[in-house]
């Protein structure tokens, strides 16, 4: 099978009897937050429904509404890609993430949300200490989720989870991952130390700096010149 389709295997049982487009889109969408598959990459239809036990109807819908999510592209006569994106939507999400992470560590947490930013913080801890940087990744991902529950808005947790998947394409153009995640490991425990000790000023600000700084070494990245 393609790379990264094997594993939709084991996502078989959240399908549940009325296998849904929406269903199949979320574990797609799981699927590129976690970096298992790459910008560029072609989506076989015969790979992924046979993997997912689904009808090929079905994964067309799924890989519709991700095509309006901006993740995947649609070639003529060519297939089903997995969106690159370019140095502009790099500004583009950072700005949408000034915006409702910074709205987020301005309110004080709940007890749950300071357990969901601990835990991610741990694993990423964990995951740098084995170099696994692909794993640090993914739990960056579930860090910034959680900063946004702060908000407590459903509809802006949905849109954060949309935007931390185009974010995760980014990540890819990284050529080495451990020298862009490994600063900011220590960024989120600092982070989460402010918002445990209630200066949401602090954290505003520091969250600017961080902010600032990843979009930086990003579109570095994608144009050294810039």
């Amino acid at each position: 099978m393609d790379n990264g389709v094997a594993d939709l295997e084991r996502d078989r049982s959240r399908l549940g009897r009325s296998s849904t487009a929406e269903r199949v889109a979320d574990i797609l969408r799981d699927r590129i937050s976690e970096g298992f598959f790459e910008p560029g990459q072609r989506l076989s239809e015969e790979a992924i429904s046979e993997a997912l036990g689904v009808s090929r109807n079905t994964l067309r819908e799924a890989f519709r509404l991700l095509g309006h999510e901006r993740l995947l592209d649609h070639r003529l006569n060519r297939g089903v890609f997995v969106r690159i994106l370019s140095a502009e939507d790099v500004a583009d999400l950072y700005r949408v993430r000034r915006v409702i992470e910074g709205a987020a560590v301005r309110r004080s947490p709940t007890p749950q949300a300071l357990g969901l930013i601990k835990e991610a913080v741990a694993d990423a801890e964990r995951a740098a200490a084995r170099d696994d940087w692909r794993a640090v990744g993914t739990a960056n991902i579930r860090f910034h989720q959680a900063l946004v529950t702060l908000n407590r808005s459903p509809r802006l947790d949905e849109a954060m989870r949309q935007l931390l998947a185009e974010l995760r394409l980014v990540f890819h153009v990284m050529k080495n991952p451990r020298d862009f995640h490994e600063p900011f490991v220590e960024r989120n425990r600092r982070l989460l130390e402010l918002l445990e000790g209630g200066r949401v000023d602090e954290a505003a600000a520091f969250l600017d700096g961080y902010l600032d700084h990843a979009e930086r070494l990003l579109v570095h990245a994608y144009d050294p010149d810039a």
